[in-house]
C-alpha cells in the first residue's frame, strides 16, 4: 500500500485537513494543509503531505539530530526530546511541509499517520478524501482506478533529484519526473509545478 497525490482532484473540502487533527498521536494539530495553486486565477487548491523522501533534507540540516527516518521509509515529526524549533527543516524541505509550532516548540509533519499505517490502516486524510486526491493503495489498484495516470516520486530541483515514498499522479507519458525549477523560469509558481499542472 502506498500513498498517491492526485492534486488535479482537489475540491478543497478541507476533509482532509480535520480528518488528520484527528489522528491520536497529532494531539489535535492537523498536519496536512491545501495550498492555493494560483489564488488569482483559479480557485484549484493542492493537498501538502510530507513527501518522505528518500534522503530527507529536514533530518540533514536539523542539528539536534530530532527527525528520524523509519527502516520502511517513514520520516517522522521531530522528537520532542530533542528538538529546539530553530526552523532548519522549514527552510531547507523544498516541499514545504515542516511547521514549527512556537508554542510547544517543536516542528511537527505528516508521519503517514505511522500509528495506522504501519498496522495496515489507511492515513486519516486518504480515508475520508472525497474525490480520491489522496489514495491509499496498491499499484496494482491504481492501475485500475487511474488507467490514464501515473505515479512519479522523482523530482528535479536544478542539479538535485529528489527521490520520495509518496507518489504525484501525472498524465501518462511523463516517466521523467517533474522539473520543478526548468518550469519556475518558463513563469509557473511551484505549487502549481507541485500540483502537477503544468507537467507533460
Amino acid at each position: 500500500m502506498e500513498l498517491f497525490l492526485d492534486p488535479s482532484r482537489c475540491i478543497g473540502c478541507q476533509a482532509c485537513i480535520q480528518a488528520c487533527a484527528e489522528c491520536d498521536t497529532h494531539k489535535g494539530r492537523s498536519m496536512i494543509h491545501l495550498d492555493f495553486v494560483d489564488r488569482p486565477t483559479t480557485p484549484q487548491t493542492a493537498p501538502v503531505v510530507c513527501m518522505h523522501c528518500d534522503t530527507p533534507t529536514c533530518a540533514e540540516v536539523c542539528p539536534a539530530d530530532a527527525i528520524k527516518k523509519t527502516p520502511d521509509g517513514v520520516v517522522q515529526s521531530a522528537k520532542r526530546e530533542r528538538c529546539v524549533a530553530c526552523g532548519n527543516c522549514v527552510v531547507a524541505c523544498p516541499f514545504g511541509v515542516p511547521e514549527v509550532h512556537k508554542e510547544i516548540e517543536l516542528m511537527m509533519k505528516c508521519d503517514l499517520c505511522y500509528d495506522r499505517t504501519s498496522i495496515g490502516k489507511k492515513p486519516m486524510c486518504a480515508s475520508v478524501c472525497p474525490s480520491q486526491a489522496l489514495l491509499y493503495v496498491s499499484r496494482e489498484e491504481l492501475a485500475v482506478l487511474r488507467p490514464r495516470s501515473q505515479p512519479v516520486n522523482r523530482f528535479h530541483f536544478g542539479n538535485q533529484t529528489v527521490n520520495t515514498k509518496v507518489s504525484m499522479l501525472v498524465p501518462k507519458g511523463d516517466d521523467a519526473g517533474i522539473a520543478v525549477t526548468a518550469q519556475l523560469a518558463g513563469g509557473a509558481t511551484e505549487d502549481a509545478l507541485l500540483a502537477g499542472i503544468f507537467v507533460g
